[in-house]
This record gives structure tokens, sequence and C-alpha cells, in this order.
């Protein structure tokens, strides 16, 4: 069983106003196969909590560690990170002009696996999880995001899901600007990767909409750069009734 560890992690950024800290001391552990949700207002630290995990430059980590089985992976390149089992799907992927989705998912599985896969089983493997995303075959002919609307966006981050079978996986708002079938399929995509693969997941979000169809073992709020409160499902449903506003004022 895999395990990903956050302990004390103080995480900065720089701004026109100076150094200004995020993260503030954020505790969290996360083993194959749970479904941890992380919940809060904008600006609460979330999606830097992402960020950091993934290995973002823009963030300064000044205390705290993350360990990956055991291993530290502030030590570790992005690519590294990625290698070892991480995958983070971003909340506003980026586009990759001049790179077809077809030779970004073969270079991308061939990187993390250390050898490229046979052509015949990836190719099944592909058009296989494509028309369970209910993406059209030539989606794979086009340019990384180019042109993508945002649900195809997440569609693709899904497939890379599907397809790269990471040990943990970091959701970034991954509901954002998805109407309600596009939110069902995008879904449905994770829990059949998660079932598939029994990765642990980390699903950030403003809504409990998602969490109707992907059901969280954990849910944690959090505020101002730490976790305020943890608990089961329930907090979910108790934060879609009240909202943040306790949370903030205290």
């Amino acid at each position: 069983m895999a395990i990903l560890q956050i302990k004390n992690l103080h995480v900065t950024v720089e701004t026109e106003q100076g150094t200004k800290e995020i993260l503030k001391g954020v505790d969290l552990t996360i083993h194959s196969g749970e479904s941890h949700a992380i919940m809060g207002p904008n600006g609460s630290g979330k999606s830097t909590l992402a960020y950091t995990i993934a290995g973002h430059p823009k963030y300064t980590v000044t205390e705290g560690e993350i360990l990956l089985d055991g291993e530290d992976v502030l030590d570790m390149s992005v690519d590294e990170r990625a290698r070892a089992g991480l995958f983070l799907a971003m909340q506003y992927p980026v586009e990759i002009p001049g790179v077809s989705v077809s030779n970004f998912l073969r270079t991308a599985k061939t990187a993390i696996s250390g050898e490229a896969p046979a052509l015949r089983t990836w190719i099944k493997d592909v058009r296989g999880a494509m028309d369970a995303l209910k993406m059209d075959n030539t989606f794979t002919e086009r340019n990384v995001n180019e042109g993508f609307s945002g649900g195809e966006k997440k569609r693709h981050e899904i497939l890379q899901l599907e397809l790269l079978k990471p040990k943990f996986a970091v959701l970034d708002e991954t509901d954002s600007g998805l109407d309600v079938d596009a939110l069902k399929i995008v879904s449905e995509g994770v829990n059949r990767a998660k079932e598939a693969n029994d990765f642990g997941l980390l699903l950030i979000t403003h809504y409990t909409r998602i969490l109707k169809y992907i059901k969280p073992d954990f849910v944690h709020v959090f505020v101002a750069g730490k976790i305020a409160e943890q608990g089961g499902p329930e907090l979910a449903d108790r934060l879609e009734a009240e909202g943040y506003d306790r949370y903030v004022k205290a």
C-alpha cells in the first residue's frame, strides 16, 4: 500500500507586495484507495497545495515535508515526481501547440513506464478510455488543449489519469466549468480509473456537486492556509447547507 504524507507544510509565494505565506502548517496523510476531498473558500490555499505537491516553481516550501512512501518529494524534480507516481489534473490545463494528443499521451506513458508501450495494446487502451469518456477518435489528432472547450480539456485530463495509472492523483477543481452531463462523464472516468488502479485521490473543489458522483472517505475544510476541520462525507453536506462563514469569521 502506498502512502502520501504531508507534514507541517508551510509555503510562500512572491507577490507585488512582497513574500506572502499561503500554507501555514498543513498535515495530511493519504493511503492507496482513499478518497479525500478538500473544500474551502477562494484564496484559502487549496490550489497552492496541489501545485506544491506537483513541484510548481512559483511556490517555495519554507518548512515541512512531503513524503511518498517515505521518499522526500521535495528533493524530486517535476518529472521525477510524475515517474514516482504523482499526477495533477490542473484547473486550467495549458495548450501545447504543435504536439498532438496522440504523441503527448504515448510520450508521457513511455517516460513514466521507462519503455514505450506495445503499439497494438496501447491503441486499444486509448480508444477504450476515449469511448468511455465519450471522446471522438479524431481527438488524438488535435494539438494538446489547443482550441479545446472547457469540458474537452477536463476529459483529456481524466484520459491521462486512466492511461498513466499513478499512485496518487490530485484533481484541482476538475468540476469547474463543466455542465451536468460533462460532470457526470468526468466523474465516472475518475471512479473507473480509481477502481482499476486503487490510487489515492485528493479532490479539490468548492462545491459538493462532484461529491455526489465521487464519494469521499474524508472531507477536509481548508481556511487561511490550514485545515480548519475534517470529517467524513457528512461534513460536505453540512458545508453545502451552511457555507464557510463560520470558519472565516473564526
